[in-house]
């Protein structure tokens, strides 16, 4: 089962269960509808059961129910559309994850390329702090390019949706959009090559499990659209992650904790030439079997 968030006009923001041909039923005990993961994961613990079961006790009956295609990417003439399906939660990221990952950020880097190699090999991840919550956009709205970058890429990547436990709640997508040519001058850089207006999405929908995995094995596909022209398209699995969920997972918690949750990216494998950077108008499409699709149009920020 997935979860996805939406905006109703009458009854505000709204969990939802998304079922397989993307119906949306909300998401209620028949006296009131969730409106976020922390509010679920805390009547969860109210009532003694895993938060697994207690979503699947929950999907709403209700008569007023949509299509995901009605109110995605283009939302509902109602004004009904979909949000990121978390709205509190900071956004973690893991680096050079992907053995792709670590020759990109190597040949990007003529001043500490080696650090790359170095931290891939390490057992200490790279991770860092990717967004905000009010920095996240939702599925179908744009995403940021800095203005004072010239080389900007989108990092199609599969994200962790963790309880205030760390506890794996489920599985989405994450655009870890990324300025090259910033951090590629200096890996101080890091934070604003990262950190910035419209520098994440997250979504559309978490694909729920009941435990953590070690690892999962799905097919990620990236492609970029400039006006009617395909201009990038690339793939991966995430079987080709260096390092296990678990793993990542233990050292986002080190010395740490997330009273709301939090999401985790567990970093890129698909990487665009050297000679490719996002420009406005720009349409960004990153698919990941069996949770979604998340699609981005591109703003100068």
């Amino acid at each position: 089962m997935r979860i996805c968030r939406f905006a109703d006009p009458k009854r505000g923001a709204i969990l939802a269960a998304l079922d397989d041909n993307d119906q949306i039923m909300p998401l209620g005990d028949g006296l009131r509808y969730f409106t976020s993961m922390q509010q679920l994961e805390e009547a969860a613990k109210e009532a003694g059961q895993s938060f697994f079961n207690y979503v699947l006790s929950k999907v709403g009956r209700a008569s007023e129910r949509y299509n995901l295609a009605e109110i995605y990417p283009t939302p509902a003439p109602g004004g009904v559309r979909l949000l990121a399906p978390v709205d509190t939660h900071e956004v973690w990221a893991a680096g050079v994850t992907y053995l792709r990952s670590r020759e990109a950020r190597m040949s990007e880097s003529e001043v500490a390329a080696s650090i790359y190699d170095l931290v891939y090999e390490a057992d200490r991840p790279e991770i860092f702090l990717k967004a905000t919550p009010h920095r996240v956009v939702a599925p179908g709205e744009a995403i940021g390019v800095r203005s004072d970058a010239s080389w900007t890429v989108p990092e199609p990547e599969l994200a962790l949706v963790l309880s205030s436990k760390l506890e794996i709640v489920g599985l989405t997508i994450c655009n870890d959009v990324s300025s090259r040519d910033i951090e590629g001058l200096n890996p101080l850089y890091l934070p604003q090559a990262k950190i910035y207006e419209r520098c994440c999405s997250i979504g559309p929908a978490i694909l729920m499990l009941e435990k953590m995995p070690e690892r999962v094995e799905l097919e990620i596909l990236c492609t970029i659209k400039r006006g009617d022209k395909l201009i990038f398209q690339g793939a991966t699995s995430t079987k080709r992650l260096k390092r296990t969920l678990p793993e990542l997972v233990a050292y986002l918690g080190r010395s740490n904790t997330f009273p709301g949750g939090v999401v985790l990216s567990t970093g890129t494998g698909i990487v665009p030439p050297d000679s490719f950077s996002l420009e406005e108008g720009d349409l960004v499409e990153i698919e990941l079997e069996t949770v979604g699709k998340l699609v981005n149009p591109v703003v100068k920020v």
